[in-house]
């Protein structure tokens, strides 16, 4: 007998109804509806949308909730970064604590049952957020499996002391090295050093890149080196990559197919990539992305994240991943009917395969890491933001975020 059988869902690229069944955690049946044997509790779907639980695949929870900490406003990606800079002086455990788990439960909320994290290591703050970003993977692992990048926003060459702390965090418990070479002195320096300790602690690398309109802007060019001479294909993401949006398309194609040979996934963050770039554009003003469909057509895998919320970066932002994919339909031109599955792949299944996400998936032997919504079909999933009948973690209910709309004007 199964602890928990899902009764008649849709799920994602399958036209049948099927029939979900659950025991110690783990989906140990998906077959045609009706055909499913007992189990202790039945959740009956209706024909509504099963999906495996959400993946947020770039966030930064150290730098959240910031708005109210600042004296100023950002109109560009410099000043975010030096506003940020001067309030992490006065960040603490607790602090980062508070705006960190506001964001989870509204992530939770949402369905995310996976997550990729940003963890400032500098000597500005030392490793202060890295060990609450550990603690709160410790915390929350019933609810959220949380991996950690030890990430050096101020650089690491511009900031004396943060390769030894760099090297710190991979040895504390960090699941990857994280990078943003256009913040450094010497962008190869800083990306030889960052390739050298993924490659010391057989950790992947997930980097910053080309965050600008400036089509020569190419240090994807040498991630791509890096990545092929370093044996790390597939272990490698890069992060904005925007500049490749303002590169001709002949030239685009090009760097996308050399991206795609060395399995490097793109990941594309529109909320804050379309608010902070195109600003010096008076006319023909640029969109600000990194070629969505140009990329994919040539092989890469792309995939799309939150990034910030509500912070000099990007002022808005609720936690939830398809918040960033129903901006990317509207913004990339990926509103087709076959464009609807793409997107939710792209925060589910590809999300998982970029950040090597094992035991994922509504298959025989996956985690049940599960998310219902009240929705019958892809596109009321992606367009109409449905609430969450229910969130599960391997096979345990954790949250629900239903909606309630009611309406009196004809009472």
């Amino acid at each position: 007998m199964f602890d928990l059988l899902f009764k008649e869902v849709h799920c994602l690229f399958r036209e049948e109804t099927l029939d979900v069944g659950v025991k110690n955690g783990k989906i140990e049946y998906v077959g045609i509806s009706g055909s499913a044997p007992p189990a202790a509790e039945t959740v009956e779907a209706g024909g509504r949308m099963l999906l495996p639980g959400l993946v947020e695949s770039h966030i930064h929870l150290d730098k959240a909730y910031l708005l109210e900490q600042m004296g100023r406003e950002a109109t560009t990606l410099e000043e975010a970064i030096q506003i940020t800079a001067a309030l992490k002086r006065g960040y603490t455990r607790e602090d980062i604590l508070r705006r960190s788990e506001k964001v989870l439960a509204k992530a939770v909320a949402a369905g995310v049952t996976h997550m990729r994290c940003h963890a400032e290591v500098d000597p500005i703050i030392g490793l202060s957020s890295m060990e609450t970003m550990l603690e709160l993977k410790r915390k929350w692992e019933h609810v959220l499996t949380l991996q950690i990048v030890a990430f050096p926003q101020e650089g690491i060459f511009k900031e004396p002391g943060t390769a030894g702390l760099m090297r710190e965090a991979l040895s504390a418990g960090a699941d990857a090295v994280g990078g943003i070479p256009y913040n450094d002195l010497d962008a190869d320096k800083h990306l030889d050093f960052v390739f050298g300790l993924a490659v010391e602690f057989g950790k992947p690398a997930d980097l910053h890149v080309d965050f600008s309109d400036d089509p020569n802007q190419r240090d994807i060019l040498k991630i791509v080196r890096r990545t092929l001479d370093c044996g790390m294909q597939g272990k490698v993401a890069v992060a904005h990559l925007t500049s490749l949006g303002s590169v001709s398309e002949p030239e685009a194609r090009e760097i996308a197919r050399m991206i795609a040979e060395a399995g490097i996934a793109v990941i594309t963050l529109p909320m804050t990539d379309l608010y902070l770039n195109g600003r010096a554009d008076k006319e023909k003003i640029r969109r600000g992305l990194t070629p969505v469909r140009l990329l994919r057509e040539e092989g890469v895998r792309v995939i799309v994240g939150s990034n910030n919320i509500r912070n000099a970066f990007t002022p808005f932002g609720r936690g939830d991943p398809l918040d960033s994919a129903r901006l990317l339909a509207q913004t990339a031109h990926l509103g087709l009917k076959a464009d609807v599955g793409l997107l939710l792949d792209m925060v589910t299944e590809e999300a998982a395969n970029a950040l090597e996400i094992d035991g994922y998936g509504i298959r025989p032997g996956g985690d049940a890491d599960l998310v219902l919504f009240d929705a019958f079909h892809p596109g009321e999933v992606l367009f109409e933001v449905p609430g969450r009948i229910g969130v599960w973690k391997k096979g345990r209910k954790v949250a629900s975020s239903l909606v309630h709309t009611e309406l009196s004007v004809f009472k």
